[in-house]
């Protein structure tokens, strides 16, 4: 005999009906990568992002399955742990530098969309993560600015900004 559920939760939660975590898994993985690779520059580092947070995220279900939006605290991880990794890379390639007082390391990107990529990791932080919020991950304006708690005007400013920029940047670019 199965029991009848009520339409009203007695003890006041939410009534709704959760997600298991391996259908969000699966639902927002490969989605999640291609956001870290346009943040990190590399799919095995973005790989590695989008593992820790999808662990932070499974040991934190039974919280997260009753927000209303998990893709937006996955989001908003991801581009905190990603700018956490890029500090600690910054840190431990200055500190490589200098013990080898070398700084001619570089990759060599033969790929146009790596070169496009690049670029966007070039220009300053906020303005590289609206491009990768918006233009990968299809977001608006509004829903970027809440992952990146900034004011609607300022989200428009950095995007209107990065494209500026990547124009000039992309017009040279495509001129050598």
């Amino acid at each position: 005999m199965t029991a009848i559920s009520e339409p009203f939760p007695l003890d006041g939660r939410s009534a709704a009906v959760t997600m298991p975590f391996a259908d969000f898994y699966r639902d927002r993985y490969a989605k999640s990568v291609r956001l870290a690779v346009v943040l990190t520059g590399a799919p095995s580092v973005a790989e590695d992002v989008v593992q820790d947070v999808m662990a932070e995220a499974h040991r934190r279900w039974a919280r997260l399955s009753s927000y209303e939006d998990q893709g937006a605290w996955l989001r908003r991880a991801i581009v905190n742990r990603a700018i956490s990794r890029h500090r600690r890379a910054v840190v431990a390639t200055k500190g490589f530098l200098r013990l080898t007082a070398s700084s001619n390391l570089s990759i060599e990107l033969v790929d146009c969309d790596w070169e496009l990529w690049r670029h966007v990791r070039s220009l300053p932080g906020r303005q590289a993560q609206m491009i990768a919020l918006v233009y990968v991950e299809g977001l608006t304006i509004e829903a970027a600015a809440e992952i990146l708690a900034i004011g609607i005007p300022t989200a428009k400013s950095h995007l209107a900004r990065a494209k500026q920029q990547l124009q000039r940047d992309l017009k040279d670019w495509s001129t050598s």
